[in-house]
């Protein structure tokens, strides 16, 4: 580090919540690093270091198999993944598709058949029963349908997890009111959950779910059961969170949507296999799988120039923008300098988490030097370009 940058590094100490092996609740501490460290990561003005350079989850070779007398089923057939600390991870798949065997799998809530599950450095897969139950506390859960205590009180439901492994009275009802703060139930703290929208029940099972410090996330279907504008309000607390504290989240999802709103990456499971992953922006722009394509059109119309009329003159194009190009004048100074003239066939201007991103679907009139120089500019720019077929409109 340059002598010029150590007074950087000082200003840069900040009050970062850390969970503490002594006690159950977050405590604030002090972290010195150097801000050019690639390891720091700001999240809303709280810094975080990452140290460790493996996974946080590593499934290695994992599968799943029921036995019913003769007959075998294959749930999971050798899955591979790694999900690193800190991210969102998605994993979308269609009813039946092995998604809440392999989330649950992660905690061993569904012990594999064959394979390791390695999470934060420990491998789950290897530990007899008592350790196992050690490490679960670092692995909280939400549900679909919430499974909440009916006959105990918000506080009482988020205090549950504390109470089961004796944490003192003191520390639980502080960490039940910065839980419930944290999720924006402090007022709802005396309810029961029948006296609860569907959207502050599941608040309820955030909170529970981090009562005890967990590392990791896990969300099993966690606003399936929600209107959209409830989803929304969802996954934007999961957002914060993971911003806030730094948290790893893995949920899974059959909606696009979800995936799009708050995902880093994005893993796409089909009878049991994984069949595409990677950054959720990479997958979404470039699908390569046929079920990908199915879930984007959830979210993005199909491309259909069935019925069209040929013109020797004219080319379809799809072009994806990504970041900051989405709303420059690329396509337009494009045209200008080549002579081309434009029709938008189709089109969306939408974002992938925080990144703006579009899709275009334009006919291009010209010559075809003329359109091949104005495919070339674009690409210049770094716009992705799909040539559907000369003379197809």
């Amino acid at each position: 580090m340059k002598p010029g940058n150590r007074s950087r590094v000082h200003r840069a100490v900040s009050m970062v919540p850390i969970p503490s092996e002594s006690r159950r609740f977050w405590q604030m501490r002090r972290v010195d690093f150097d801000i050019g460290s690639p390891f720091a990561l700001q999240k809303k003005g709280l810094f975080f270091i990452n140290q460790r350079s493996e996974p946080m989850i590593e499934l290695r070779h994992v599968q799943k198999k029921y036995r019913n007398g003769s007959h075998t089923t294959h749930a999971l057939h050798d899955i591979n993944l790694q999900i690193e600390r800190g991210e969102i991870y998605g994993i979308i798949g269609h009813s039946g598709a092995g998604k809440s065997t392999l989330l649950r799998s992660i905690n061993l809530l569904e012990r594999p058949t064959a394979g390791s599950i390695i999470v934060d450095g420990v491998e789950l897969t290897a530990l007899p029963t008592k350790q196992l139950q050690e490490q679960r506390r670092r692995i909280g859960m939400i549900f679909q349908h919430f499974n909440l205590l009916s006959s105990a009180t918000v506080e009482e439901n988020v205090a549950f997890p504390l109470k089961l492994v004796q944490t003192p009275k003191q520390e639980v009802k502080q960490r039940v009111d910065e839980l419930l703060d944290l999720v924006g139930l402090s007022d709802q703290s005396k309810k029961y959950p029948a006296q609860l929208s569907g959207g502050q029940k599941q608040r309820v099972g955030i909170a529970r779910a981090l009562a005890t410090n967990p590392h990791v996330l896990l969300c099993d279907e966690a606003t399936s059961a929600l209107d959209p504008q409830t989803t929304n309000s969802i996954l934007g607390l999961l957002l914060d969170i993971n911003r806030k504290l730094g948290i790893t989240i893995v949920l899974i999802t059959h909606e696009m949507q979800v995936i799009r709103s708050i995902c880093d990456r994005v893993a796409v499971i089909h009878q049991g296999q994984i069949v595409e992953q990677g950054p959720v922006a990479e997958v979404f722009i470039k699908p390569r799988h046929e079920v990908t394509r199915q879930f984007i059109e959830q979210v993005v119309d199909a491309v259909d120039l069935r019925g069209r009329v040929k013109d020797e003159r004219a080319t379809v194009l799809k072009i994806s923008f990504l970041g900051e190009s989405t709303y420059e004048p690329i396509l337009s100074r494009a045209v200008q300098q080549t002579g081309v003239t434009f029709s938008i066939l189709q089109g969306t201007i939408s974002r992938m988490k925080n990144t703006p991103y579009g899709q275009l679907v334009i006919r291009i009139e010209g010559s075809r030097p003329a359109a091949d120089e104005t495919i070339r500019l674009l690409k210049e720019h770094g716009l992705d370009v799909e040539v559907y077929e000369h003379g197809l409109v």
